[in-house]
């Protein structure tokens, strides 16, 4: 394993000095899995460092691997973001505006670069029945052996087969058809092949030598005037080239500072082009076209986020791209599953490499380790402290009064409890978290009933200037409330009109204290229900003295040279915060001793949490803590009450709630003791 080398970098000697932790367990344990499939190379990439690098015996980082229709994504597709990027043609262009000998046929004719990159030109594959290629005989073997070339039989004798645009049908003279249309667009261009575009425009780029990397099986074909190279097959990449294209669709199409593509280009490539949907049936689970890319729009890959992108080529040669999760993953070798044909080869994909690999990145967590916690003990479950049996939720602020001020839900408060169940009642909290008391607080404009999702309920408090502030979920969206008395009354304002499905306040000190500016921060998941697991969490902010106008909130929007920008636009907010499928209920605070932000990450009801810890609330992240299964059973609900924090902040207490399970009564304001042990600080050169 070579894990922890910085990809994103400008040369490859930078790569190779950076360094981070080892390999976590389920992502060795998933290299082992794939070895024992005809595996070659695997590496796997997170923000832009080498999470695991694997080679078989006798390969290594300098072995180049056959790309085969990997090159259709890696050749094709950039070649072809390039030439849209420099408004060298068009995607809806007629093909035959480039390919003259199509311009009497009625069908060519209609055939658009959009057809040809996406497998819906109608032009017949070179295929037969899963013959070998050498096996093949007139114009389809021609087109294998590349005699006298390819391109003059794709253009003039693959024939088409049905009306342009009508369905889904792979053809690899189809992509032929492209690689010349793109090289003729070309004529008068600095680089007027495909080769000397893709190395000059990205791969020198990128720090990828030339022994690292070839295409078109090393030959150029000279046809009407024109450098032709193959785009379809014939490529030679290592799995570090590969990972490094991977990382660029990451960035948008930047590196090192420099455009090397339009973004606009790169996301045009990789949503789906709008042709017609691949052949499923039997439950293969073969994915949408992009432009010469596969795209997981529809979920059809259910453990992926529907922004992962992928090439492929026989043999699964694989590039997987997933900017939510900051993911690259290449993987070469030979089929995964033995005998080898095109029926069943995304069932394979998806069975023996999607979804390992994303139960390995959720069992290792979706940040790096903190460079400043190093470990977060618990105490002992014997030594939680248990109180409001048969209630939970609990958001929690340290007011001006010195108490805590929390809700509960589904429940009774605390003892003696009250006389009806509630799902958004109101309770006052005093003393150290040893030995805490708390007393309920009866509110008649505040109390509200209902289980479940059918009540409202707190997902959030903060005093402010001694003003008392609540989101309330399950109400359509989550609506802001607010007391000047400390909770016996309440008053009520605006509700999200989309997202905000279980918002928290950011907490500091008592009243607010100890914030390091006047805006009011809130996370939530990003979308409308609190009982939803999301791709991302949002971030919004506004200023203490606004906090009722919905007008004065702003959204995080995206980091731009490491400084946030933020959009009033909530229809233009970005992800401050990614774990796809993981993002379900969370709490944040500040924390002092440690100068550090902390959240606390709910990923479902079963146990599943982390916390995450960043210089600022825009990041950036990394792990403090993560479990898929806590020791506590079925819980959820984890609170970070700022009072609770020592003055070094290494000693806190964690407030949950949950499911009782036999031995396990979680379903109670739950306080569990936890230590933070932080790293030694970096010493300084000398």
């Amino acid at each position: 394993m070579r894990p922890g080398k910085l990809l994103f970098a400008t040369t490859l000697a930078a790569a190779l000095a950076a360094q981070s932790p080892q390999p976590r367990r389920p992502l060795t344990a998933l290299a082992e899995s794939l070895a024992a499939r005809r595996t070659q190379a695997l590496l796997i990439l997170r923000d832009g460092r080498i999470a695991l690098e694997w080679y078989a015996p006798g390969r290594g980082p300098a072995d180049r691997h056959y790309t085969a229709s990997l090159a259709k994504a890696i050749v094709g597709g950039l070649s072809l973001m390039l030439a849209l990027g420099d408004g060298r043609l068009g995607v809806d262009d007629p093909a035959s505006r480039y390919i003259p000998s199509w311009r009497g046929d009625s069908r060519k004719s209609a055939i658009t670069i959009r057809h040809l990159a996406t497998h819906s030109s109608g032009i017949e594959d070179a295929e037969e029945n899963g013959k070998p290629h050498a096996a093949l005989t007139g114009w389809k073997g021609a087109f294998w052996k590349r005699t006298p070339d390819p391109f003059s039989i794709a253009l003039a004798q693959a024939p088409v087969l049905f009306e342009p645009g009508a369905r889904y049908a792979y053809s690899n003279p189809g992509m032929a058809a492209l690689a010349y249309a793109v090289t003729a667009s070309l004529r008068g261009a600095p680089q007027a092949d495909l080769r000397g575009l893709i190395k000059e425009r990205v791969m020198d780029p990128l720090g990828v030598p030339e022994s690292e990397w070839s295409i078109g099986y090393g030959q150029a074909y000279e046809l009407d005037g024109l450098r032709l190279y193959v785009n379809w097959g014939g490529g030679f990449y290592t799995a570090r080239a590969v990972a490094r294209v991977g990382q660029l669709l990451i960035e948008g199409g930047a590196w090192g500072g420099r455009q090397l593509i339009p973004r606009a280009r790169v996301e045009q490539a990789l949503a789906p082009a709008g042709a017609p949907l691949p052949d499923r049936s039997g439950g293969e689970p073969a994915p949408a076209s992009g432009l010469c890319w596969y795209t997981n729009r529809d979920r059809v890959w259910p453990s992926l986020p529907s922004d992962a992108v992928a090439g492929a080529g026989a043999g699964h040669q694989l590039l997987l791209v997933s900017p939510s999760l900051r993911l690259v993953a290449v993987r070469q070798g030979e089929a995964l599953e033995q005998p080898a044909g095109r029926a069943g080869f995304w069932k394979a994909v998806d069975t023996h490499f999607f979804r390992p690999l994303a139960a390995a990145l959720a069992e290792a967590g979706p940040y790096p380790p903190s460079a400043v916690i190093g470990q977060v003990s618990f105490e002992p479950l014997v030594s939680v402290r248990r109180a409001a049996i048969g209630s939970d939720n609990w958001p929690l602020t340290w007011a001006d009064d010195g108490s805590m001020y929390t809700s509960y839900g589904d429940g009774w408060g605390f003892e003696p409890r009250i006389d009806r169940k509630l799902s958004l009642g109101f309770a006052r909290i005093t003393g150290p978290a040893e030995k805490f008391r708390a007393e309920n607080i009866r509110s008649e404009s505040g109390e509200r009933a209902g289980d479940g999702p059918r009540g409202p309920k707190a997902s959030g408090m903060l005093m402010v200037d001694g003003v008392l502030y609540m989101w309330v979920r399950n109400m359509d969206t989550a609506r802001l409330a607010w007391s000047g008395d400390r909770g016996r009354t309440w008053q009520w304002g605006f509700g999200w009109t989309e997202s905000f499905g279980s918002p928290a306040f950011v907490n500091f000190g008592a009243n607010y204290a100890g914030a390091r500016d006047d805006y009011v921060y809130t996370f939530s998941q990003d979308g409308p229900s609190a009982y939803a697991s999301e791709d991302s969490l949002l971030l919004a902010r506004v200023h203490r003295t606004r906090l009722r106008e919905r007008d004065s909130y702003e959204f995080f929007q995206r980091l731009e040279n490491g400084r946030p920008v933020w959009t009033r636009e909530i229809g233009a907010r970005g992800a401050v915060f990614r774990f796809p499928g993981h993002c379900q209920r969370v709490d944040a605070v500040y924390n002092p001793g440690l100068r550090r932000y902390l959240l606390a990450l709910g990923y479902d009801h079963q146990g599943g949490w982390g916390l995450y810890d960043a210089p600022e609330p825009w990041g950036p992240w990394t792990t403090a803590f993560h479990t898929m299964r806590w020791d506590s059973g079925k819980t959820h609900g984890y609170r970070l009450p700022s009072r609770w924090i020592s003055a070094d902040g290494e000693t806190m207490h964690l407030v949950y709630s949950g499911v009782t399970e036999p031995g396990l009564e979680n379903d109670a304001f739950c306080v569990r003791r936890m230590r933070l042990f932080t790293r030694p600080a970096p010493r300084a050169r000398r």
